[in-house]
């Protein structure tokens, strides 16, 4: 059976990784069916840019338009067209974030959702603390553009988004984090010198933690493998392609070609080579923290 048991490891996936596998497992079926996206666009009554979007889980799916193309497919087993139609109704429900509503970018929901299912996390940041290692008043202060006095409730929103996605360190099947953060994050007082000594004491806490390491790249080392801030994901799941995740002002990009992956997983290697290693980190996070 092609599809995924929803009654399988896997159910602890979810909803963004189960539309990306289901496109994957779609885009298997039609290829072996020597089928053109253009001729299965046609076959639902779209185009064939959707299918390219169905296959990369960008969108999601109509119960009516995976039973078409499976139909075309050949896909004739009750079981397993049963399984496929199961995965779609779990693709499409509702993750916990939906429950910020606007607040949460559309953009935003993909990584959120990637992050829930993602095995192992690689972030580069070189000028804040990551957002999965920050303090409510750091975040605070952040969204707040540093007037954390005039904060309204949209920036309450993002903060209780950002505080709620760090739940996912205390599962037992918790994903590896791995940051990297420029040696110029530590001396960036965000908050104020309280806020800041705070952020730095709860680094040294929480990288006690045996899936979460922390390493500095020195200012003479800065830039020299990579620009600006990106996150790559991997997943244990053979169906999910790795994703570099890169965030501008007003949107983000999900990179999933495999040449741009090896890019950006190279410039991960060098950055690595360059930092510190874990533990001389933690001694200048807390030779840092005793200077303010």
């Amino acid at each position: 059976m092609n599809a995924v048991n929803a009654s399988g490891g896997e159910q602890s996936l979810g909803p963004t990784a189960r539309r990306m596998i289901l496109g994957s497992q779609l885009r298997k079926l039609r290829e072996e069916a020597g089928i053109t996206r253009q001729q299965a666009g046609y076959n639902i009554r779209g185009s064939e840019s959707k299918i390219s979007r169905l296959e990369l889980g960008r969108v999601g799916f109509k119960e009516r338009d995976v039973t078409d193309l499976l139909t075309m497919y050949g896909v004739a087993d009750a079981d397993e067209r049963q399984a496929f139609l199961d995965l779609v109704k779990q693709s499409n429900e509702a993750g916990w974030w939906r429950k910020f509503g606007d607040t949460v970018p559309t953009w935003f929901t993909d990584l959120v959702g990637l992050e829930e299912a993602a095995s192992r996390i690689q972030i580069w940041e070189p000028l804040f603390v990551s957002g999965l290692l920050q303090i409510e008043p750091y975040a605070r202060a952040i969204f707040s553009h540093g007037r954390p006095e005039m904060a309204d409730e949209r920036v309450d929103q993002l903060v209780a988004l950002r505080m709620r996605r760090q739940k996912m360190l205390a599962r037992p099947d918790a994903p590896r984090i791995w940051a990297v953060l420029d040696e110029s994050v530590l001396y960036r007082q965000i908050g104020g010198p309280k806020v800041f000594k705070q952020q730095l004491e709860y680094l040294l806490e929480v990288t006690t933690l045996p899936h979460v390491s922390v390493q500095v790249l020195p200012y003479c080392r800065s830039g020299l493998s990579a620009e600006h801030a990106f996150a790559l994901l991997r997943f244990a799941e053979a169906e999910l392609p790795n994703i570099v995740y890169v965030e501008y002002l007003t949107g983000a990009h999900y990179i999933d070609k495999r040449d741009e992956i090896e890019k950006y997983s190279r410039a991960l290697d060098l950055l690595a080579v360059d930092a510190e290693t874990p533990e001389r980190s933690r001694a200048r996070i807390a030779k840092r923290r005793q200077e303010i």
